[in-house]
Parts: C-alpha cells; structure tokens; sequence
C-alpha cells in the first residue's frame, strides 16, 4: 500500500467486544478463549500465516496463474485479496463476481483460505476505486473538501447517497459468497475498507460535515465516554478532561477547540459509515469483518498524515461507533514494531496484521508477533513479488508456524508463550516462564560468528512455549537462551533436540548436545537457521 511521510502501513487488529456467535458452528468466527482471542475456521483453532496481494495483482485471473504456486512454496495458508467496486459493479446494479470466483475456486486448489479487501468508498484515504458512474456525478455522491473549499478524490461519509450505494454494493457481495462459499468456507474474513483517513485537514469541510460539527455531539458516543470514564484510552481521556468532561454541547463545547477535536469528530462519522455497512453485510453473510489503519507518521498533526482511521489516539471513537467490527489493525510500515504493537493490545486481547512491509526482518517479526501478542494474523504486503519463493525467510517461518499451530492455540490463554524480538543494539531480555527465568540474546552476541563484526546484524525473533514445569519448546532463528531456577540453584539441560512436528505429533531428529549447546550452558538457533528445539531442563 502506499506510504505517507515515509511511514509504514503495519495492520495491527484490536479486537472489539465478540458480537453474536454464528448459529452455524462450521462459519469462520471468533471465540472468547481465556483472555485471548481465537479465530476458528473449520471449527477449529486457526492461525493466519498470510500474504497480501499487491493492489492490482487480484485485477487479473491470469496474471495470478503463475502466483499460486509462489504462495504455496511459502507456506502461506490465506492470501489478502482485493475486491474492487468498480470491476465488481461497472454499472449501476450490475454486478460481475467472475474475479471474485476464480480467486475462490483457485484458492479451493490450492487449499489457501482468502480474506477480502473490500476496496469500496475508501482505499488509502481516497475513492480511486469507487465506479465510474458514482466517480462522474458528484452531485449525487458528493466529495470531502478542503479548508478552502476544494473538492478532493475522497467521498465524504457525511452523505447518505455515499452510504447507500457501498452499502447496497457490499450487501451483493455478501450475499454471493454466502451462495458460492457458504458451505466451503474458503473465504474466512472480510476488511471493511482500506486504510480510511481525511486529508489534508483532520476533517472534510463539505457542507454536511460542517452542518455535523456545529451539532451537539451524538448521544450514543457520550454514553459510552460517560459509562467507560475510567477505562478510556488515556488519548481520549485526555482531550475530555482539557474540558472539563462536559457532557452536553457540540464538538468543539466538549472536547475544545483542536486538531485532536476534529480528528475525533472525523473518526466518529467514519465508524458510523463503516458500521452500518459491516452490519448490513453481516445480516447477509456472518463473517468476522475488521479494518484496518495507516499509523501515522511521529512529530504529524492531523491532517498531515491519513487521519481519524481506526488509530490508538482515536481508538475510543471506533469501539463506540462501529461495534459490528469485531477487530481494528494497524498496517506496519513503520520501523517501532513493539511500540504500536503495545498500542493495538492495551483494548484487545490479541493482535490482528493483515499487512506489513515486506522487508528483511519480517521473519522475526513474525516469531515475536505470534509469541508476544497472541497474534491472529501476519501478512506481508506485494508477497508475490518476490523471485526466491522457496528461499524466502518468511517461508521458512511460516514452515515453522505451521508446525507448532497446535501448542500456540493451545496454551495462548494460559500465560505460556513469550515472543522477543531481538537487534544488535538490544540489551538482554529476561523472562518469567514456568520454573525458570530465562534471558534471550542475539546470537551474534556471543561473539563466535563471522557475522558478528558486521556493522548491520540481520534481526532475530524467537517464541518459547511452556508445556511443563520443565519443558519447552523454542521455535525461532538466531536466538541464544538461557535458563536459572526461580527458586535456588542452577539448570542443567536433560535434553536439547532439534526436530518437527508431522500430523501433530513430535519427531525428535537431531541431539543438540556438546558444541551445539555450549556444553549444556544455553539454547541456540544459529542466524540464518529456523528450527524447533524441545527443550528438557532439571535444576540442582
């Protein structure tokens, strides 16, 4: 997707309050596990090993031929598909899903899940991929516009007409997938737009808008400030106590006169739109639906980045108004992986990525997405553009993630998984896990590899599971871990082996013991290596 300000689209979900279960069990759905959250596809535990396509690869079937094979030689298990409005409804009430249908009957081939991308009213903040009939009339189906007046390339969400036609659009598109996948399933979850936000002021000044905000704002959105104050989001805490928590008047009388205000004004009117589109879909067809976020870019005002999509400062107004999102995720192109991944988290209990940068260190990234976050999704962006399928760092993870699908699903709600992510400059991470405490380092901070003199260390992820007292297993590349008693003493390793899992069950291979562990001082997964080891420890 397109970047702003150098800023990077990472996609991280937070999860709303679970709406009303499917009444069909088979339906791809989200469960309540603990305090994590689950995605189930055919009725069991699913975790999303992803790959987003690029935006207009899915435009062509026959440019996708030669792409199915690249995804399965990277283990991908769902594949981000766009679905475009204007192909997809060239005239008004005309509909063509045939692009729609070759993707899920390639997808039933290759035995890859889709999620769509629904590029309707907004993809990137713009309408680029409304149809030419709403494009060309205006008058029905009015734009945003500046301060000063100029219309912009983005439908204003303060038009029923707008509403109506991506609507009744999206209502199509659920009820065919209802009747061409209702009972395979293929297609697991839906993205309600793209990427949404205003440019290039914090709000639209069209005259709709400008009718909204000298209004007094929507009861609905007092009710949940007034019913959730002391556990608001502290961005949306923060701007109502600088006014003194008032509860009645307009905008600008509650929250004060801001950027920060117009951007919350904004957010509130996109989740509204947004809502009673993914309510309507949903009515039709019942599959989980979420959306995602460009972060914003540090030191921007809004305005100057994509503002008022589901973003952390504006969070408070997503949940409020658009409750039939059962997730809300960040798009990562922005190098502070951990920071915004803790920001997606504080209101959800698991991390939704259906797209980042496709870049080196994504691979890591993704071993301490789904080891530290209870991570749902991970999906790196344009995945088919790579010539090295086989060779490519995020299939062989994805090789490994396949593998211990099982344990993470299993033990995500019990507080027995960690995920590090570790850089040349990181210090020594320590952790509380079962018996011991562990402490996780890059491996090059040994010192023995060639590759430790370089200027750059390539960055390394682990993830570590806690099965029993003493045993674990460590899935990951270039991580060395060690191992000390809570309780007095020292650990000595019974047994380190290197193996798989096949059909579920555990295939040890190789013993890890003399060079390979120090002679019994640590846990270590060369750089450039992906692996499992099971691990057995003892203390004396």
């Amino acid at each position: 997707m397109k970047k702003y300000f150098i800023v990077t689209a990472i996609i991280i979900l937070g999860i709303s309050t679970l709406k009303a279960q499917n009444t069909d069990q088979n339906m791809p759905r989200l469960v309540k596990k603990g305090q994590s959250v689950q995605l189930w596809v055919d009725n069991k535990p699913f975790l999303i090993l992803g790959g987003e396509l690029g935006n207009s690869s899915a435009s062509s079937a026959d440019y996708m031929k030669p792409i199915w094979p690249k995804l399965k030689k990277m283990d991908v298990n769902t594949v981000f598909t766009p679905v475009y409005w204007e192909l997809m409804e060239p005239a008004e009430g005309k509909f063509n899903f045939r692009l729609l249908d070759d993707a899920i009957l390639s997808a039933r081939k290759n035995n890859i899940k889709l999620a769509l991308l629904w590029f309707g009213s907004w993809k990137n903040s713009m309408s680029c991929y409304a149809p030419a009939w709403v494009k060309t009339n205006i008058l029905r189906f009015p734009r945003a516009e500046d301060k000063n007046n100029v219309k912009q390339e983005i439908l204003t969400p303060f038009s029923k007409n707008n509403l109506l036609a991506d609507k009744q659009a999206f209502v199509k598109l659920s009820e065919h997938l209802k009747t061409f996948d209702g009972k395979m399933h293929t297609v697991i979850a839906i993205q309600v737009e793209n990427e949404i936000g205003m440019l290039p002021n914090a709000r639209t000044y069209d005259a709709g808008a400008n009718r909204a905000f000298r209004q007094t704002v929507p009861q609905l959105l007092l009710n949940y400030l007034k019913n959730n104050k002391d556990n608001l989001l502290p961005e949306t805490k923060a701007i109502w106590a600088g006014n003194g928590y008032q509860t009645s008047g307009n905008w600008e009388e509650i929250f004060g006169k801001s950027l920060a205000t117009e951007e919350l004004f904004m957010a509130w009117y996109y989740a509204r739109y947004v809502n009673e589109i993914a309510q309507a879909g949903k009515k039709a067809y019942n599959l989980p639906m979420y959306l995602n976020a460009a972060l914003n870019a540090p030191g921007k005002k809004p305005g100057e980045y994509p503002s008022a999509g589901p973003l952390p400062q504006v969070m408070d107004a997503w949940k409020a108004g658009a409750p039939a999102i059962d997730i809300f995720a960040p798009d990562f192109y922005n190098p502070d992986f951990k920071h915004w991944s803790d920001l997606y988290t504080r209101s959800a209990s698991s991390l939704f990525i259906p797209e980042i940068r496709f870049e080196p260190g994504v691979d890591a990234k993704a071993f301490f997405a789904f080891g530290n976050y209870n991570c749902i999704s991970f999906s790196p962006f344009s995945i088919e553009s790579t010539q090295k399928p086989e060779a490519e760092p995020i299939g062989k993870t994805y090789h490994i993630l396949k593998q211990v699908t099982p344990l993470l699903t299993r033990y995500n709600h019990a507080d027995a998984i960690r995920g590090f992510l570790c850089n040349k400059d990181s210090s020594a991470q320590k952790t509380t896990l079962g018996n011991y405490v562990l402490t996780i380092t890059h491996e090059y901070k040994l010192g023995w590899e060639v590759g430790a003199k370089n200027p750059v260390w390539p960055q390394t992820g682990v993830l570590i599971i806690n099965t029993a007292p003493n045993e674990y297993y460590v899935a990951g590349t270039g991580v060395v871990i060690t191992f000390e008693p809570v309780l007095k003493g020292r650990a000595g390793f019974l047994s380190i082996d290197e193996g798989s899992f096949i059909n579920d069950q555990w295939v040890p291979r190789r013993r890890m013991n003399g060079d390979q562990d120090h002679q019994g001082r640590h846990v270590r997964i060369p750089v450039d290596e992906y692996s499992i080891r099971h691990v057995k420890l003892y203390s004396y």
